[in-house]
């Protein structure tokens, strides 16, 4: 029967990268953390940390048992923190990754709403734009805009967005009247991977549906980009509704209509094999309402 407290120490050192850092984050002593992981190597018959002077390196066993098992210790822990702790208020700590976009635009106000709600739960918030295994980095859930499906993945859709087509009101009033037309040469700005010839199908406010042939006069790499330029009429542009919804409600830009087809989706996704603790659902619910206010151009600025 393998030792949970050796297995539990191993995965602390083999995280930390070393005996002595592990000991200074968790205030184990190092000479415990050495002789509990000698012990597991022991009773498993296999080396799983190869020891030098001032290096540490995991074997091949050690990198397969730290993968397999880390993040079950994590989930157990989690499971007897949630039985004791099922009807108390949330917290602990909470580690969430989310797109920069959406966390520059929407989650600093929404994580401090959050805050002020649930003060015991210490909440992380990572802005970056790379998929990551949540397992693998330690977060309890991403947050992901279209996700792909993942059979290690599950989830809930927390808002459904429109692409909308907005410019600055001088520029609207010269273009938006004429674009059901042949329409006068559309300055557009776009993001930077869009190659070729741009055709955006629009969805006006009686149900037509318009073909907008955008002319570009800018391309950009960062919606947030494309957003400053479009107020400053540089052109038009399609953007999420979470990024323009309050300009549009304070009359900083004018929106034409909404892309057609399918919504943008925004996902928040956990390992298959996490529990969803209190603190996670709590987090969930703000998120969830809190988006939707702010999408409705109801949420304060």
């Amino acid at each position: 029967m393998m030792d949970l407290h050796a297995l539990a120490d191993f995965n602390l050192v083999a995280s930390h990268g070393g005996f002595g850092r592990a000991s200074r984050a968790t205030g184990r002593p190092k000479a415990t953390l050495s002789r509990k992981v000698t012990e597991l190597e022991q009773g498993l018959g296999v080396r799983l940390i190869e020891r030098g002077t001032h290096t540490l390196r995991l074997t091949d066993e050690g990198q397969a048992l730290h993968a397999r098992t880390a993040g079950l210790l994590a989930e157990i822990a989690e499971a007897g923190q949630a039985v004791v702790s099922a009807a108390s208020v949330p917290q602990g700590r909470l580690r969430v990754s989310a797109p920069v976009v959406l966390a520059h635009v929407a989650l600093g106000r929404i994580a401090a709403r959050f805050a002020r709600a649930y003060p015991e739960v210490q909440l992380e918030l990572v802005a970056e734009d790379r998929v990551v295994d949540p397992i693998e980095e330690g977060y309890d859930f991403v947050i992901r805009i279209n996700p792909a499906p993942a059979d290690h993945l599950v989830g809930r859709r927390v808002l459904r967005d429109d692409r909308l087509l907005v410019a600055a009101p001088e520029l609207a009033r010269a273009v938006f009247p004429s674009l059901s037309g042949d329409g006068p040469d559309i300055p557009g700005v776009l993001p930077a991977s869009t190659s070729g010839d741009v055709v955006w199908q629009i969805v006006t406010g009686d149900g037509q549906v318009v073909p907008v042939v955008p002319r570009p006069v800018l391309r950009l790499s960062s919606l947030l980009m494309i957003h400053s330029a479009v107020r400053e009429g540089a052109g038009v542009a399609l953007l999420p509704g979470l990024l323009v919804a309050g300009d549009v409600a304070a009359g900083r830009l004018a929106c034409y209509g909404t892309a057609a087809g399918a919504p943008v989706e925004i996902w928040a996704l956990q390992s298959s094999r996490r529990l969803v603790g209190a603190r996670a659902r709590a987090f969930l619910n703000v998120l969830e309402q809190e988006l939707a206010l702010w999408i409705s151009g109801r949420a304060a600025r």
